[in-house]
């Protein structure tokens, strides 16, 4: 019988050699017990991508959806606070002209005139509104303010009335300069005409976001409040019935107006609504997806711990094999 040795130096090699493969082998077993996934995937496949490259792409996708419906979600939100800003304080303010005036007492219509001013301060602020540093209801045009200052309004609209000493002249003069490309809109509006591109939520679903400062709505407020703010200017010098009479109209207009704030705020709800909805769907959908992903990929835990019990133990039984060759020498031998 012919027996086969092998020198020192070629067997602390075949040693080292089988120590680094044990080593992989453990270092890629504890990978698979930690992720639970396998590490060949291609022979967990059979080298048959295709149906893992569909999850991955759908996956993306729906990555794409969440970054999506959290962006809509916070800027409808926005929309909606602001808005709510809005309808209270010309509800508030609606309510309170029309509990005061009209009145022989001139302080109280100072006084009424002095809030309007504030209170179109905030209306104002409202509209001008940003969200992640980019502006609400200025259309694609979110680096700046959409709406001019109280001080720009207040003074086109003197202006535009001034001479003019019958309510009704007045009324209909400050809704001209309004609804004038050339007036309101080129003294204040500095937003885009161009609405918002729709926002895509999930497939085949986007939301619109085309409200603007500009809105008629959002105009007839503007005008109802700033009426009231120069009725007592000194400019204009209107007498005390024309300034009850601005003031009671104003009341009036703007309580009739919370029908049209409410309709757009509604719009806002319902978008909110289907913002929530599909964010929902397309978070089921992911969890479908991951599932579907993981047991494709899935490294079995026991089975796993079981193989890395038994590499861990053959490289021990490797090491101590070549500590007692190191101890090896001719002296010891004899």
């Amino acid at each position: 019988m012919n027996l086969t040795s092998i020198g020192d130096l070629a067997s602390s090699l075949m040693m080292r050699t089988r120590s680094t493969a044990l080593k992989e082998v453990i270092a890629t077993l504890t990978d698979e017990l930690a992720s639970g996934q396998v590490a060949d995937i291609t022979t967990r496949l059979g080298g048959d991508f295709a149906y893992l490259a569909d999850i991955d792409r759908n996956l993306a996708r729906l990555d794409g959806y969440a970054v999506a419906t959290t962006e809509a979600a916070l800027f409808t939100e926005a929309a909606q606070v602001n808005l709510d800003r809005v309808q209270s304080l010309t509800v508030k303010l609606s309510e309170d002209l029309l509990a005061t005036t009209p009145t022989h007492i001139g302080s109280t219509r100072v006084h009424n005139a002095d809030r309007a001013r504030t209170d179109l301060d905030s209306i104002l602020g409202a509209l001008n509104g940003t969200v992640a540093g980019r502006t609400i209801f200025g259309g694609i045009q979110t680096d700046r303010a959409p709406l001019g200052t109280t001080d720009d309004l207040l003074a086109g609209l003197s202006a535009a009335v001034a001479g003019l000493t019958d309510p009704g002249d007045i009324r209909t003069a400050a809704q001209a300069w309004f609804d004038d490309p050339a007036g309101f809109k080129a003294a204040m509006y500095a937003g885009s005409d161009t609405p918002l591109a729709p926002i895509r939520i999930a497939s085949g679903q986007q939301v619109e976001m085309t409200l603007r400062a500009d809105d008629a709505a959002f105009r007839d407020v503007l005008m109802n409040v700033a009426l009231v703010a120069v009725s007592t200017d000194a400019g204009l010098a209107l007498d005390g019935d024309t300034q009850n009479a601005l003031m009671v109209g104003s009341g009036q207009a703007l309580l009739g107006l919370q029908e049209d704030v409410t309709a757009h705020r509604a719009d806002l709800g319902f978008a909110q609504a289907r913002i929530e909805e599909n964010a929902a769907r397309n978070e089921a959908a992911r969890s479908s997806l991951d599932l579907a992903r993981r047991q494709m990929l899935n490294a079995d835990p026991f089975d796993t711990a079981i193989r890395l019990e038994e590499t861990q133990f053959q490289l021990e039984s490797l090491y101590a094999a070549t500590a007692r060759t190191a101890r090896l020498s001719l002296m010891n031998y004899l």
